[in-house]
């Protein structure tokens, strides 16, 4: 059976992107961490020894359930959502590669400075911009303090002054 990356990565990518899970999060999440019938994940010991629940798009349940159908059967007790083909704990580096090869590969400008993280704070600024609620963001994110979360909200602010100063 043929181990499809593709499926891997762009589950991984969009878990990332539309969960905001930090990249060491994704790689520790288990099988019992998700619940596809109510698009959920719980995101166990998160940073600072955290749970928290997210809740993902039917897009998101898409990708994973593809990415599922072709996952390999894995020996042992870690049940893996995106293991290595030897069946291991994926690593940050690894996903770190992946992230930067498809930044490359899409054309962005920069593609360099694209990380994990970039997906993370990509997440958070777009929530920020959907619900205008920094409690909200900060939740997702898993962020003990609203002062870390506060960060996304500069974006937003940038965007209103250039969209604001382009009025004629």
């Amino acid at each position: 059976l043929r181990y499809d990356s593709g499926q891997k990565n762009r589950a991984m990518s969009l878990v990332m992107l539309r969960c905001g899970l930090r990249v060491s999060e994704v790689c520790d999440l288990t099988l019992p961490d998700l619940d596809m019938n109510a698009r959920k994940i719980v995101v166990r010991d998160g940073k600072g020894g955290k749970d928290r629940q997210v809740w993902f798009s039917e897009r998101v349940r898409e990708a994973l359930a593809n990415w599922l159908e072709v996952r390999p059967e894995v020996d042992g007790d870690e049940l893996w959502v995106f293991p290595t083909r030897e069946g291991t704990r994926t690593t940050r580096q690894s996903i770190h590669r992946t992230i930067k090869t498809y930044a490359e590969k899409a054309g962005i400008q920069n593609w360099e400075e694209v990380s994990p993280h970039t997906l993370r704070h990509s997440f958070a600024t777009d929530l920020y911009r959907e619900t205008n609620n920094i409690r909200t963001v900060q939740k997702a994110l898993g962020h003990a303090d609203v002062s870390t979360t506060m960060i996304y909200t500069h974006s937003v602010d940038e965007e209103l002054e250039n969209s604001m100063k382009a009025l004629e």
